[in-house]
């Protein structure tokens, strides 16, 4: 009778073992895809402010015209080609940002402003994206998690190479 009872709780403890588990890479899961979700909202919020300087006198035309196709490129990207869109983006405002901008009117001032601040809102966010994922991967890659395939079809989430590079 003792080892009836045993058996019976050890099973259950298991049970709950591996529903905590599940519940825990779900949880993981929502947190990727929200820190994401967020990051995304603040790259778009970046290719409108790189557009609006674009279209400002701040750059002379080559550079809003290349400017403006970043931007563009960033915004219309598809999944998989993200990472070069934002390199890119990244890359034309540094352009654009390390020529000198002294004869800035106080509206193209204000942009420039509104453009810092959203960056330093991109580092944090990149962060925030970096640390879901390793954290997701590091459950992932458990003996547990992979033996009994508690994250059922989720893909494995990854980082992309623009978020190592100096925004």
């Amino acid at each position: 009778m003792k080892t009836w009872v045993t058996i019976v709780f050890l099973t259950l403890l298991a049970l709950w073992y591996l529903s905590f588990s599940a519940t825990r890479l779900d949880r993981l899961h929502h947190r990727v895809e929200t820190s994401w979700a967020n990051l995304d909202v603040l790259l778009q919020k970046r290719a409108a402010i790189a557009l609006e300087i674009a279209h400002s006198d701040l750059a002379d035309p080559a550079s809003s015209m290349l400017l403006t196709g970043a931007a563009y490129q960033a915004r219309d990207a598809e999944f998989k080609n993200r990472s070069m869109a934002e390199s890119g983006l990244s890359g034309a405002l540094g352009l654009l940002l390390s020529d000198g901008l002294a004869h800035a009117t106080q509206a193209e001032q204000a942009l420039l402003q509104e453009l810092s601040e959203l960056t330093a809102k991109i580092r944090i966010a990149i962060a925030i994206h970096t640390d879901a994922v390793s954290s997701t991967q590091m459950v992932r890659n458990k003996f547990v998690v992979r033996s009994f395939r508690l994250a059922g079809r989720a893909p494995l989430p990854v980082t992309y190479e623009f978020e190592s590079d100096v925004l």
